[in-house]
């Protein structure tokens, strides 16, 4: 049925009238109205008129508020970087899917203050509001679920340009950039040390062979497989990272392909049974049945579980088994969904309780002459961390001297 009457219509201008003539009315009823009546009658409907007037105006800001966020709303979801619009009490009048994402869907009409604690940002929202600065910038870092990296900018409006918005806010990551910039820093620290050893190796048998070993095949020999091992050791150093910068850039973005733990685990143990045969040692794997998938790289977990089965058979005991077992979580803790926890543990001779913590740390050996010996470069179990991070899991290591360690690789269940 076809509506006659706007749906924005108001009676309140009516209605306001209405106890004015009405007194009119009363004194008109048997003589004539006085000039003091009809004054009286003319301020009743004055008064009126003006309760009217005001209910209109309170209405039409709150329309105007409602109509000028909504459509904003509309407009801020097809930016890609988080962008809310806040009142004169900072409070978040409107903000966009990826702002949602980034603070929470609880944002509306709160203090924004809540959301974003850092002293500079506070400043920074602060001066832009209250029309101190007309753009204010401040550096913001979020540090769960993984260590996100933002540049804050908040744009002011003043109060002749907009009926309730005071300040624009947008938040540009910046998480790869600042990656870089520590990756390279730490490139010249680590790399610098890690391969002035093998150099000074090279160089001195380049030097050997050129004077005392030049007539010697037998010195030659030995000091050419000495020199292959160091050229190898440095090889290897810059693969592991080339992969672990490739990890950190893409660690903030988390894979969404389904991946098949069960698959990956069996080709892990195929490539590594050979090794383990060599020191007499045994690969007991025990999976569910049915393993559920989980939302992931698969190069990348392969990576993971390669490197710890490598580890449990190059650190266990000859003649003794590695076990690669898998259990289901009824609540993952980083998630509150399901999870999968896969445990690769050896019988070695075990950790102190002093190095644990410091495990996954870039170039971090226990044992550095055994480490090298045994072809080490120091990056191994940094790279199983970052990878693990990036798939919003979790690496917890266990270990009692003298019986073995174990590895625990918590992942979340992929979403079907």
């Amino acid at each position: 049925m076809r509506r006659f009457i706007p749906a924005d219509f108001s009676f309140a201008p009516l209605f306001a009238l209405v106890p004015g003539f009405t007194v009119l009315a009363a004194f008109a009823i048997d003589r004539s109205v006085t000039i003091s009546e009809a004054g009286l009658s003319a301020g009743v409907i004055a008064l009126g008129a003006a309760w009217a007037g005001l209910k209109q105006a309170r209405a039409f800001p709150q329309t105007v508020t409602k109509v000028d966020t909504t459509l904003a709303s509309v407009i801020l979801d097809a930016l890609p970087d988080p962008v809310l619009l806040l009142d004169g009490r900072r409070r978040v009048l409107a903000a966009n899917r990826a702002a949602d994402d980034l603070l929470g869907q609880g944002i509306h009409g709160r203090d924004i203050a809540l959301s974003l604690r850092q002293p500079d940002a506070q400043d920074a929202l602060r001066k832009a509001v209250a029309g101190a600065a007309p753009r204010s910038e401040a550096d913001v870092v979020f540090e769960t679920p993984v260590r996100r990296s933002y540049q804050l900018q908040v744009m002011g409006v003043p109060r002749s340009e907009a009926l309730s918005v005071r300040a624009v806010v947008a938040l540009h990551e910046v998480t790869a950039l600042k990656n870089a910039e520590t990756m390279r820093a730490d490139f010249v620290a680590n790399v610098s040390h890690e391969l002035r050893s093998p150099l000074s190796a090279l160089s001195g048998f380049i030097e050997t062979l050129q004077t005392s070993a030049k007539d010697d095949p037998i010195a030659q020999d030995r000091f050419l497989t000495i020199m292959n091992g160091e050229a190898g050791r440095m090889a290897r150093l810059i693969d592991d990272l080339l992969s672990l910068s490739r990890i950190e850039v893409n660690e903030h973005i988390r894979p969404t392909t389904r991946v098949s733990l069960a698959n990956i685990i069996s080709g892990v143990v195929d490539s590594v049974h050979i090794k383990a045969e060599k020191k007499g040692m045994t690969l007991d794997v025990d999976l569910p049945s049915e393993m559920a998938d989980v939302s992931g790289d698969e190069d990348e977990l392969r990576e993971v579980f390669q490197n710890l089965v490598d580890n449990a058979v190059k650190y266990g005991a000859p003649k003794t088994a590695v076990r690669i077992s898998a259990r289901m979580l009824d609540a993952f803790i980083e998630t509150g969904t399901p999870g999968v926890e896969i445990t690769i543990a050896d019988q070695g001779e075990g950790i102190e309780a002093e190095h644990l913590p410091r495990l996954t740390e870039r170039f971090y050996r226990i044992d550095k002459g055994r480490s090298r010996s045994m072809g080490g470069t120091g990056l191994g179990l940094a790279i199983v961390k970052h990878i693990v991070n990036r798939h919003r899991g979790r690496l917890n290591v266990t270990s009692v001297l003298g019986e073995g360690s174990a590895f625990h690789v918590q992942l979340p269940i992929s979403k079907r």
